[in-house]
């Protein structure tokens, strides 16, 4: 089965070794992705309603680089900071998701690489 790579360039993806997204077969999995801003840098700084919509935009991308679609995306996994607030991420994720209405897993984490993340979000989506 084929194996396709998709990256987004990010600065990070060369030193961890990682793939922004991962394809095999219908399967596409979606590394952890942060609220990097467009230039670099972290996008929306302390909102995290952006930073949470800024993540689920590139994860939209990698989906459609890998050759799927939003409506494909089966699983979210939402990293938080901090729980306060979580309800700003929630509701970008269900503005994001509308109908879609994707598992999904909301938790808190100790720290992310820059602590001026404060969300990092995983999908897995199935292209039939």
């Amino acid at each position: 089965m084929e194996r396709r790579l998709v990256s987004s360039g990010a600065v990070y993806e060369p030193q961890i070794g990682f793939s922004r997204a991962v394809r095999v077969g219908p399967h596409i999995a979606v590394s952890g992705t942060a609220p990097i801003a467009p230039g670099g840098g972290v996008a929306c700084p302390g909102d995290l309603y952006g930073q949470t919509l800024r993540c689920l935009a590139i994860i939209e991308k990698a989906v459609n680089d890998a050759g799927g679609k939003r409506e494909h995306i089966m699983r979210t996994r939402v990293m938080l900071k901090e729980m306060k607030g979580w309800e700003d991420a929630a509701r970008a994720h269900g503005e994001f998701f509308r109908d879609i209405r994707p598992a999904s897993t909301f938790i808190q984490i100790v720290r992310a690489i820059d602590p001026a993340w404060l969300v990092e979000i995983e999908a897995d989506a199935i292209v039939a």
